[in-house]
């Protein structure tokens, strides 16, 4: 493992629970029944267990666009053509798409790297240029990167993760695009799960019976040739990956060391995360599930990393969206904890348990 990365993995500490009574105290002394605020009164607890303040700041909420492209669209495995990638990163950088008008309701700054777009930007304004190659090799007939470009991704990811918080940001959300990336999420997540393809594996952008079955097919083909490790995280990330995934890994590493929380978006993003997770465990204690995605890959990623999705809407578009939308919630949670009035303070009478 590269010495940069194994630096940022050693120094991820588990969460700081010792304050857990005294915020579960707090929350119990607000002027409403105990715990019938429900999951709101979770996510304040754990923001605090996560960043390690018994009154943590509201924090500045940013979300990072990774994009990539992957070689194994050669074979038809999208409902969308490639050229799809670089249009998107012009649309995310002129607020058009979904996760500008979601970010901006919640109120969320938007990052977008290019990460491994297959295109020439010619340093196009407001994009933060990270490119470690242009997209992925076709997995299916070999690796789809190195070993030397999947650990650069993770430190662009790191990188990236970085100066949004040196900027300010509190809590990061992941966002990715790249077309045909269902397929490296479903490779990683059937190697680190140790899932058959079958099981993990989506319609992505929408396609028909007879693309899935191909899609599944190629799965299982790349999954032979390759031999990921299954046991190795970073192998499996190289061989059966995608940039914009390594550079998510990267993104929640470098939070995770420097104690902000993240809310992990859908299917893509949570195969980021869980090549995080399987190089350290401690990430797990950093995380938030955004959302539940319908790809069916997806509720198996979030047992394997040990966490319930905020929401539940029916969304797969990916970007970040289901993340940005949680991340409201876990403000609303976090405001409760904060601003709430409590029986002491306001004069009321708890009374008794049973009474409430």
């Amino acid at each position: 493992m590269n010495p940069e990365i194994k630096s940022i993995v050693e120094s991820i500490k588990p969460a700081d629970t010792s304050k857990t009574e005294q915020i579960q105290a707090h929350l119990n002394n607000l002027t409403k029944p105990k715990g019938s605020l429900g999951r709101l009164e979770e996510f304040a607890a754990r923001y605090c267990c996560m960043t390690g303040k018994l009154r943590p700041a509201l924090p500045k909420k940013t979300v990072l666009v990774f994009a990539g492209d992957h070689g194994i669209t050669e074979e038809g495995i999208s409902a969308f053509p490639r050229d799809v990638t670089y249009q998107m990163v012009k649309n995310f950088l002129e607020g058009g798409a979904g996760i500008n008008v979601l970010a901006r309701h919640v109120g969320a700054e938007v990052m977008v790297i290019d990460i491994g777009v297959d295109h020439d930007f010619h340093q196009l304004p407001g994009l933060i240029h990270m490119k470690v190659a242009r997209g992925t090799k076709n997995m299916l007939h070999g690796p789809a990167m190195t070993k030397r470009e999947a650990e650069t991704a993770i430190l662009k990811g790191a990188l990236a993760a970085e100066k949004a918080i040196d900027r300010g940001a509190g809590i990061l959300a992941t966002g990715e695009m790249g077309i045909g990336n269902t397929t490296p999420a479903s490779a990683l997540t059937a190697v680190i799960c140790m899932k058959k393809p079958s099981e993990v594996t989506g319609r992505g952008t929408g396609i028909d019976q007879e693309a899935y079955k191909r899609k599944i097919n190629l799965i299982e083909r790349a999954l032979e040739k390759n031999s990921p490790g299954v046991r190795d995280p970073l192998d499996s990330l190289a061989k059966v990956g995608g940039l914009e995934i390594a550079g998510i890994t990267g993104m929640i590493l470098k939070a995770c060391q420097r104690r902000v929380p993240v809310v992990v978006d859908g299917f893509i993003s949570g195969a980021g995360a869980m090549v995080a997770a399987a190089m350290c465990p401690n990430v797990r204690d950093y995380l938030f599930g955004g959302h539940q995605s319908v790809e069916q890959g997806h509720k198996i990623q979030m047992e394997y990393l040990g966490l319930k999705p905020i929401l539940n809407l029916d969304m797969r578009l990916g970007e970040g969206t289901g993340a940005v939308l949680a991340m409201g919630l876990i403000e609303a949670g976090l405001k409760i904890y904060l601003e709430m009035a409590t029986f002491d303070g306001a004069q009321v009478s708890p009374g008794s348990e049973a009474e409430i």
